[in-house]
């Protein structure tokens, strides 16, 4: 149950709420345009992604949407980029709220450094997002939030091993890279002002 609720998808769409109200001033736009934004953000990041994995699982394709079998896994990828690079598209360009192209931005190099590992080696998918989650969580909203949040990582990891997903190296890689990618990509960010 860990694992499908705090799957990457989900954890990402629900996420892209409260970053996109984040960056609203009540002044200058409605609540509804961040809510929009966020809702395009997890249609197009997020919902595409798994409707394809689920279609492809219906067709006999995958084995499952956990994607066990590593080579099985590389379409998605490109699936899952191809829609966040459109996406980050869309949100830079057409006026998203900052954070979600940014998200997406990160994504998008998370992804991309995940298909090249998996041409030769499983990594967690699972905890390279919760520990991303994480580090964004801490980035816009602070450090207590964050640390509210931290317990996840663990447990997400715990339930993957339980359930036989990935070894300790795997998860742990997947961790590393989901905390490394979005503190580069916020780092340079804040220091470009």
């Amino acid at each position: 149950m860990v694992s499908d609720v705090l799957s990457p998808p989900i954890v990402w769409a629900a996420l892209a709420f409260p970053l996109a109200f984040s960056a609203v001033d009540a002044s200058e736009r409605p609540a509804s345009w961040a809510a929009l934004w966020a809702a395009l953000y997890a249609l197009i990041v997020c919902l595409l992604p798994i409707l394809y994995i689920a279609f492809m699982v219906r067709r006999g394709k995958i084995t499952d949407v956990h994607m066990e079998v590593r080579q099985q896994r590389i379409r998605p990828f490109l699936v899952s980029m191809l829609c966040t690079a459109i996406g980050w598209a869309m949100m830079h360009w057409l006026g998203a709220p900052p954070m979600l192209p940014l998200i997406a931005l990160f994504t998008l190099i998370q992804l991309t450094l995940m298909l090249f590992i998996t041409l030769v080696w499983q990594i967690s998918m699972h905890t390279m997002s919760i520990s991303g989650a994480v580090i964004a969580t801490g980035a816009v909203f602070g450090l207590t939030p964050a640390l509210v949040l931290l317990p996840l990582v663990p447990l997400v990891a715990a339930a993957r091993l339980r359930l036989q997903r990935h070894t300790p190296a795997q998860l742990i890689a997947g961790t590393v890279i989901g905390a490394i990618v979005p503190l580069v990509v916020f780092s340079v960010f804040a220091a470009q002002g």
